[in-house]
């Protein structure tokens, strides 16, 4: 994205500082519960949001969702502080930095939300917010087109997700998280449970075949890439899968799934990184990689690797975010991102050099850097990992070529002799360097002393293991087969480097179809729906009722099917004589509306059918309805017959022939709605919403007519959203009447 000239302002005016204070504020705010956390207590907060449905606004602060917290606000402060300098001069800063603290927000309530309702609420939050984000330069086609690639691919994830709370929901007979009691592994909803939460994980997390979105939101603002990438939205499905473990974990499918998708996912995505010349590119793919990881390795399950799961987890935010915003800098210094042309920039750009330099060691797993002690606990679980083969391979392959791809990243731009670039090199402002740096050297102190990682590790085992989590974090003990491994990736990563321009160009002949696949996928939904469009809207009206009918006379037809209705046949001993003057009436109204060839007599003969019905609500004790149903076929009458007068007259061949399937379904709808009406009236009669209503009229709503009163009083907002519908009907109609006017010559 073209960077945009500065203001002037301090930290981007009021839109910047807001953005900055907003995520520090909370940052400062949770990091009061690290004490208690660290202690394995669990803070719950809740709030009833929707009583009538069980679904309350509930935080739950474990050591999880606490450390998604932190890393959410932390680096989102420094995300924010970054962009007052990067976009602090854009025409819409402002409405970037409402985009982005809503996607701060909806990750906050995804990570702390005890309701599954309200996770999926903030799930779908982060959604749209991402959308808008990736798209935020609208006037890109690229821009657009790949914001809404991820809007539909996450999208539908989601509603994949929601089937599966739902279904969560009947299992456990709750949707409170805290609330799930054991598992759900033995029950028989297990299954679609399983593959519908992880189809949601897969989609947000990126995992192959799923992943091709990912690299494409690239598109977005470099703060809204290290964001994303970093702590927030593409962590969502491993955050789901990590907080549903103790619930769904523990089986052969859940092993299997997640360990060969995120072993490809890792692997896979490592190889496409060495394939990448744009260095933004390549951290997209080294996303992917991280994000196989820890998926693979909450798939394995054991304590060990939950342990090197939330270990590297933190790893992976500190130098993503770092190495992501140290881009943006040098974006901004040099005008290209392109590795096959920076070189020599760290005389130019020291302290951009340094900070990339410490975060990229730590990509690399080089000791003493924090990406050390992550690596090598990935490597002790993967060896005793019940598929330790495949584990310990897929991580030792793609840590080898992490090694190779921050050398690309950080190595190459910054040494040997300056080259020649859109801008002259120059150093960025201090609002962007702050993060990087910070994010670079807390990597480092993280690797030096690990203890302190422990107050997030631990806790966040627990909450994904379900029970307490030994852990003991360490730079170097002795000489194991991790370190030994370690020793050998470090080799194999050294020669991929020197090899990675021979590698990029054997790699350049091997293009996936991903990307292509889904334009393709794209074109056919269009014209899917074209087509169908093409048949069902075809602007014929009665082909509109027609469809309608049909779909509604199919589904009672299976209810009554699938439900075994029991329908007494009809009894008419009680039936006099002016009940069946009512009947024949009611049906002589029906047939002339059905057989006649004038509009004008298919109306009124319409009206006596409504009047007779009107009749019917006298004889049984309700005449204040038979007024209101009077007036209404009265005033329809005589509205209908106005507007008669601005249409065409019917074409009497049309008319008189014979409508067979017109017929078959108006029987059809006519027996299905007898035989529910005979079912409803054979059941017992529930009168318990009639005494409350007597009961409670006049004393409550002080009135003794029970009908109005349920209509004004305890259906006000129903009986109001239906004197709109009625409003806005007439509006509508009177201006198409007006519009049919033709000006006077």
């Amino acid at each position: 994205m073209a960077q945009t000239e500065q203001t002037g302002r301090f930290l981007g005016g009021p839109a910047g500082w807001v953005s900055v204070a907003v995520p520090a504020a909370l940052f400062v705010w949770f990091l009061q519960f690290l004490p208690q956390i660290g202690a394995g207590e669990v803070v719950r907060l809740s709030i009833d949001w929707v009583p009538s449905l069980g679904v309350s606004i509930g935080l739950l602060i474990d050591g999880l969702s606490l450390s998604f917290a932190l890393l959410i606000t932390g680096i989102g402060a420094l995300v924010t502080l970054y962009s007052t300098s990067y976009l602090g001069g854009h025409v819409h800063y402002s409405r970037f930095v409402i985009f982005l603290l809503a996607f701060m927000t909806g990750m906050l309530g995804l990570v702390l939300s005890d309701n599954l309702l309200a996770l999926f609420v903030f799930w779908e939050v982060t959604t749209i917010s991402s959308y808008l984000l990736i798209g935020f330069d609208a006037d890109a086609a690229k821009a657009r087109r790949n914001a809404l690639q991820a809007l539909l691919v996450t999208g539908t994830g989601g509603l994949a997700f929601l089937a599966g709370i739902v279904l969560i929901g009947v299992a456990a007979g709750t949707f409170d998280l805290s609330q799930i009691e054991g598992t759900l592994t033995e029950h028989p909803l297990y299954l679609p449970i399983f593959l519908l939460v992880v189809a949601a994980a897969f989609t947000k997390s990126a995992q192959v075949p799923l992943h091709f979105w990912l690299p494409n939101a690239m598109a977005a603002p470099t703060p809204v890439s290290a964001y994303l990438h970093s702590a927030t939205m593409v962590k969502g499905g491993v955050y789901l899968l990590a907080r549903m473990n103790p619930t769904l974990g523990g089986t052969d499918i859940w092993f299997w799934t997640l360990v060969i998708f995120g072993g490809v996912t890792a692997v896979f995505a490592s190889i496409l990184a060495i394939r990448q010349t744009d260095i933004k590119q390549v951290l997209a793919y080294t996303t992917l990689m991280a994000l196989g990881t820890l998926v693979m390795f909450i798939g394995v399950g054991t304590d060990k690797a939950i342990e090197a799961a939330m270990t590297f987890l933190l790893v992976h935010s500190f130098y993503k975010a770092s190495l992501f915003l140290m881009i943006g800098v040098v974006d901004h210094g040099t005008g290209t991102r392109e590795s096959t042309v920076l070189r020599g920039l760290w005389r130019a750009m020291p302290v951009t050099a340094l900070a990339a330099m410490l975060a990229a060691l730590s990509m690399a797993g080089v000791p003493p850097l924090f990406g050390f002690v992550g690596k090598e606990f990935l490597y002790k679980a993967s060896l005793d990992a019940p598929a330790w083969l495949w584990v310990t391979c897929a991580i030792f392959a793609a840590s080898a070529l992490m090694f190779a791809a921050g050398g690309i990243v950080a190595w190459r731009p910054f040494v040997g002799e300056l080259a020649e670039t859109p801008v002259k090199p120059h150093e960025g402002p201090l609002p962007m360097l702050v993060g990087p740096l910070l994010l670079a050297v807390l990597g480092l102190g993280a690797g030096l002393f690990p203890d302190y990682a422990e107050w997030l590790v631990r806790p966040a085992a627990a909450a994904v293991a379900g029970a307490p989590v030994e852990v003991d974090l360490y730079l170097f003990k002795e000489v194991n087969s991790a370190f030994l491994l370690s020793m050998v990736t470090f080799a194999t990563g050294f020669v991929l480097y020197l090899l990675h321009p021979r590698l990029r160009d054997g790699l350049a002949r091997f293009k996936p179809r991903f990307d292509p696949g889904w334009d393709r996928v794209m074109d056919g939904v269009a014209a899917g729906a074209a087509g169908l469009t093409g048949v069902i809207q075809t602007g014929q009206l009665r082909r509109y009722v027609f469809i309608t009918f049909a779909t509604l006379a199919i589904l009672v037809a299976i209810s009554v099917v699938r439900g075994r209705i029991d329908t007494p046949l009809a009894s008419f001993e009680d039936l006099r004589i002016k009940h069946w003057a009512v009947l024949l009436f009611i049906m002589a109204g029906a047939l002339l509306t059905a057989f006649t060839n004038s509009r004008m007599t298919a109306v009124a003969a319409l009206g006596t059918v409504g009047i007779g019905v009107a009749l019917v609500f006298i004889m049984f004790g309700a005449p204040d309805v038979a007024i209101t149903q009077l007036l209404v076929e009265v005033l329809q009458v005589v509205l209908v017959a106005v507007v008669m007068l601005k249409l065409p007259h019917l074409n009497p061949e049309s008319i008189s022939r014979v409508r067979p399937w017109d017929l078959a379904l108006a029987l059809s709808i006519g027996a299905l709605t007898t035989l529910v009406l005979l079912a409803v009236m054979a059941a017992p009669l529930d009168l318990r919403l009639t005494a409350f209503f007597e009961a409670t009229s006049a004393p409550i709503a002080y009135g003794r007519n029970i009908v109005n009163v349920i209509l004004v009083d305890f259906r006000a907002l129903d009986t109001f959203g239906e004197i709109a519908v009625v409003a806005v009907a007439a509006l509508g109609a009177f201006a198409l009447l007006r519009g049919t006017r033709r000006p006077s010559p």
